[in-house]
């Protein structure tokens, strides 16, 4: 009983610690977008300091054989390189509390519909319950906000929606090609970098020159290691401890965390509109009646 109890109460911390850096996520991207950092280079540190720090476990105790087969490189493209341009390049463009919403909060629309093409996984009742309650907080928020002269959506905003729906596509496909999650972390690492870096250094814009060391590391140090690797480790370490949905419905309250955080931290409004559309994105992720049903 003992074991069982400080068992559940590791998975707790590691359950709050992701969350923590889930809903950093969205604040230092941000801060990365209004940096003199270009999207570029938040994706170059991304991926280029994850590798590094990954290359020894991948020398020593993998096989790197692996990572040549085509589902590899497809699965890096999308929950990789797709993911985090189109993500960095919303959060040069919009707040980040649009970020919130539209990349986290149409995740379950587009996990959806890559569900029903890719992994052919039916629509259930609670599933249309909780997109009906995302639909109602973002069109709410659409139509708060468009009547509001100084807030407006823009590109940042679709390139946030293009961003949710490639890490849906990504999700989607490890389940159906069944790769370990571990395995498929370090690869998309690895394979983004292998596929970013030349072209990043060869012909994109850099804003490396310019940047502080401190903004460089900070960027570093969060993206490349904190959220690619650690937290995926704790994500991992915690489900095993607590389970799939009790892991999931909490982790859902990250946009909400990060949105209110933005206030104080990035000076950012958190109007009417975009309160309304965090509510609807969290009560259709965490699903209440489910717990009720489950007591």
């Amino acid at each position: 009983m003992q074991f069982i109890d400080r068992e559940k109460w590791i998975g707790y911390a590691l359950m709050l610690f992701t969350l923590a850096v889930w809903a950093s996520f969205i604040l230092i991207s941000r801060l990365a977008g209004t940096s003199v950092l270009t999207p570029w280079d938040t994706t170059a540190l991304r991926f280029g300091t994850a590798t590094l720090v990954l290359l020894p476990y991948v020398i020593l105790k993998m096989d790197i054989r692996q990572f040549l087969n085509g589902r590899f490189v497809v699965v890096a493209m999308l929950g990789g390189l797709g993911y985090a341009m189109l993500a960095y390049v919303g959060f040069s463009l919009a707040p980040a509390a649009h970020g919130a919403i539209f990349l986290h909060g149409l995740l379950p629309f587009w996990t959806a519909l890559m569900g029903w093409l890719i992994v052919q996984e039916h629509m259930t009742r609670d599933r249309w319950l909780g997109l009906s309650c995302i639909a109602f907080g973002i069109g709410a928020m659409a139509i708060i906000e468009v009547q509001n002269p100084n807030t407006h959506f823009g590109w940042g905003d679709v390139m946030f929606a293009g961003a949710s729906a490639s890490w849906a596509a990504y999700t989607s496909l490890l389940k159906r090609w069944q790769m370990p999650p571990v395995a498929a972390t370090v690869g998309v690492a690895v394979i983004s970098a292998v596929l970013f870096l030349p072209v990043y250094v060869l012909w994109l814009p850099s804003g490396l020159a310019q940047a502080s060391w401190q903004v460089i590391a900070l960027q570093a140090g969060f993206q490349g290691v904190l959220v690619v690797i650690v937290a995926m480790l704790t994500f991992i370490a915690a489900v095993q401890r607590l389970g799939a949905f009790t892991v999931g419905s909490f982790l859902a309250l990250a946009p909400m965390v990060a949105a209110t955080l933005a206030v104080p931290v990035l000076n950012e409004p958190l109007t009417l509109g975009l309160m309304l559309g965090l509510l609807g994105m969290v009560m259709g992720a965490l699903q209440p009646w489910r717990l009720l049903k489950s007591k």
